[in-house]
């Protein structure tokens, strides 16, 4: 399905706030209500909508640090990569992980309290992970751009 420039609309609105009523949605992109809801269903139906989440300010739950983890695994056999996958996958403090063409194998990003536990999930999760071979870890200083809206 394309997207037109209603569903652009429809998206970009979403994206930026995604508790609007359908009515409040609706004189947004001006559309009527009924056609709103139903080409917002319709994208939730395509998968253009993936879900809805409410977006927490790490500080507020004490997770003001983090942490970008380069991991180099010893082999890339399919075996390898699923088993580091699957093990990342059950870290609650990992809120990303990519596979990554370059020198690292796998890019993560962690949030932790402060650098001491930044320590304490390395000790417990990350040094344990499957088929490391090296880790690097940098912190960020400051967040200058943060966003979770997509260009569409």
């Amino acid at each position: 399905m394309d997207l037109d420039e209603t569903d652009r609309r429809l998206l970009n609105a979403l994206q930026r706030q995604g508790r609007l009523s359908n009515a409040e949605l609706s004189e947004k992109v001006n559309l009527s209500p009924s056609a709103c809801h139903r080409r917002v269903q319709r994208l939730e139906k395509d998968g253009f909508i993936s879900g809805y989440v409410a977006l927490v300010n790490p500080r507020k739950v004490d997770r003001k640090t983090i942490v970008f983890v380069e991991i180099t695994l010893r082999a890339q056999a399919d075996d390898v990569l699923d088993a580091f996958e699957k093990s990342v996958a059950r870290i609650p403090d990992v809120l990303e992980c990519h596979l990554m063409a370059g020198q690292a194998d796998y890019l993560l990003k962690v949030v932790a309290e402060d650098a001491e536990d930044f320590a304490r999930i390395h000790r417990r999760y990350l040094a344990s992970l499957p088929g490391v071979q090296g880790m690097q870890s940098s912190f960020a200083l400051r967040t200058v751009r943060q966003t979770t809206a997509l260009p569409v």
